[in-house]
């Protein structure tokens, strides 16, 4: 793999749990828009399941939490969440300013 793609990779699929993050920033949302919204913002395509095993991992840890709506399971970003999704921008900054 070239060093462009294998850091491509390494900065969406590998940390999906960013860009999930993002999306539950934003607004409540169910699972199966996770995965659309993804392809649709982000511009890269994940598997059918890995959106939920990282929500599920996500919701383990504390840093979203789901609840029943519409016979839907609906996530949302903790306040640990948020500030896991700070630490990971300002570590984004500082990377962008030393290249």
């Amino acid at each position: 793999m070239l060093p462009f793609e294998r850091l491509k990779k390494t900065n969406t699929v590998d940390n999906l749990w960013l860009y999930i993050l993002i999306l539950l920033k934003e607004k409540p949302i169910h699972g199966f828009l996770i995965q659309e919204e993804i392809k649709k913002r982000f511009h890269f395509k994940t598997g059918k399941i890995t959106p939920y095993r990282v929500l599920y991992r996500l919701e383990k840890e504390g840093y979203v939490r789901s609840g029943q709506e519409a016979n839907r399971r609906i996530y949302q970003i903790t306040e640990k969440g948020k500030k896991e999704l700070e630490k990971a921008k300002k570590m984004y900054q500082e990377i962008t300013k030393l290249i």
